[in-house]
């Protein structure tokens, strides 16, 4: 699998986990079960590692929306968040610009315009303070 289809799984397992109590591996057990899009166990880990961190991700999401609370903000956005700064924070095989391009396609193909523009300032917002965090360790 291509990587931006590797993160696109993972966006819809995420996105399904925010309204399901069910386990990280009923998720993924019932994905490979429909069959609805492909699934591997690269899919697999992105999902879970994403999972795992989604309460510190989210605090992340909610201190750099200034104008929405965390509650307000739809879930395909929250979904399409977790998983661009996931891979800005943990996956350094990812480049920041990448993983915030892929994010706003992904927003493209399944949100609102205002939404697309929501998770690009957002994320550019996270990445202005991942520079800044860089350039004060230099």
């Amino acid at each position: 699998m291509k990587r931006s289809e590797i993160r696109e799984a993972a966006f819809f397992l995420t996105f399904e986990k925010l309204f399901s109590e069910d386990s990280v591996d009923d998720i993924i057990d019932a994905a490979y079960e429909t069959d609805e899009f492909e699934m591997d166990e690269n899919v697999e880990r992105l999902f879970a590692a994403v999972n795992e961190k989604s309460g510190e991700i989210d605090e992340i999401i909610a201190g750099l929306s200034e104008k929405r609370q965390f509650g307000r903000i739809p879930k395909v956005s929250i979904a399409i968040l977790r998983v661009a700064i996931y891979e800005m924070l943990y996956d350094e095989k990812v480049p920041v610009n990448v993983a915030i391009s892929e994010a706003v396609i992904l927003a493209k193909k399944f949100s609102y315009d205002p939404d697309v523009q929501f998770v690009n300032g957002v994320l550019g917002a996270y990445a202005r303070t991942l520079e800044n965090k860089e350039e004060s360790v230099n």
